[in-house]
């Protein structure tokens, strides 16, 4: 039976992985309708119930597949989705929009893809640095005082962003990037959320698949894969970074597990108010990462992974391009 944990203190409960949705639509490989649809009703199958996407991926065509996924199904399943993240019809970048009267109808649009009556966990997807987050959050408040949404929630927010808008309405998860090669927030954000009692959803915990150990060279990656624009997978980053994986690599071995379970079952370690979401949209990987909320990694192993990838030293290259960096203002 899956193992279920506590987002937030507002009632959310959600089993302890979830699936990460936008690699169904895009971005990473090519994309495939039918087997994505398939692995969502595997995980359905297999007690897994979080299901993450948003507007902006693939401008809106992951949102489309997922409730496509879920029909016949949504008293299983909760639905986690997100706005403010701009994109045109064919992916163009458009901002940041967190204006209180853009906020409904984005949901409106999304609930209409999704076909759904109300969205389990709404997102903002990135700050909007140009609105007060009081008045972001006001508005999506609003939504939960209409029955269209249930939970409000955050992504790549900072510690005294998530302060003032926790303040404003009870936020249940904050979504940002965690995983043994991406551990920043330890430092000030994890302990945030800990102190208001927000949950942390934790998105790539395999380092967009490198951590996995499937990428031994570059050229592992289709020519339209994202990951070609994201520093670490860049040349010289990518050759550097491979001589992180050995630790992950003996965990595996010494535990039977595969390097994708060992990586899970470090960010599950982190605490029980933690639920990472790998994305993937071929049911093998899906029964693999799903097995990992079953294995309880010792001290010493945590120790020896975390001892390989050192808080803030490990990865060489950024997380993001600069440019979307500077754009969170984390």
């Amino acid at each position: 039976m899956m193992k279920q944990r506590k987002l937030g203190s507002q009632g959310l409960i959600v089993s302890a992985i979830g699936l990460g949705c936008s690699g169904m639509s895009g971005d990473y490989g090519v994309p495939d309708d039918v087997e994505s649809i398939k692995t969502i009703h595997r995980a359905i199958e297999l007690g897994l119930n979080l299901f993450d996407t948003s507007d902006a991926y693939s401008a809106g065509k992951n949102e489309k597949l997922v409730g496509e996924g879920i029909k016949g199904k949504r008293d299983k399943v909760i639905i986690a989705s997100k706005f403010g993240n701009v994109r045109g019809p064919n992916g163009e970048r458009g901002g940041v929009n967190g204006k209180p009267d853009y906020v409904p109808v984005a949901c409106e649009a999304s609930l209409k893809r999704l076909g759904i009556d109300v969205i389990d966990l709404y997102y903002i997807h990135r700050i909007d640095k140009d609105v007060p987050i009081e008045d972001t959050v006001g508005a999506m408040s609003r939504l939960v005082e209409q029955g269209k949404v249930r939970y409000l929630g955050l992504c790549e927010a900072g510690a005294e962003t998530i302060r003032r808008a926790h303040k404003t309405h009870p936020i249940s998860a904050l979504e940002t990037e965690y995983s043994l090669w991406t551990r920043d927030i330890e430092n000030g954000i994890l302990p945030t959320l800990r102190q208001l009692g927000i949950g942390l959803v934790a998105y790539c915990p395999l380092g967009r698949g490198f951590l996995s150990g499937e990428f031994k060279k570059r050229d592992d990656l289709i020519a339209a894969d994202r990951r070609h624009a994201h520093p670490r997978f860049m040349e010289g980053n990518f050759e550097r970074n491979l001589k992180l994986l050995p630790a992950v690599e003996r965990v595996a071995k010494a535990t039977g597990l595969t390097m994708a379970q060992v990586a899970i079952a470090w960010v599950l370690a982190r605490g029980d108010d933690i639920v990472p979401i790998p994305g993937t949209k071929r049911r093998t990987y899906l029964e693999q990462n799903v097995a990992a909320t079953e294995t309880v990694l010792d001290d010493d192993w945590v120790e020896t992974l975390e001892g390989a990838f050192p808080l803030g030293k490990a990865a060489a290259g950024l997380r993001y391009p600069e440019f979307q960096l500077k754009g969170m203002g984390i």
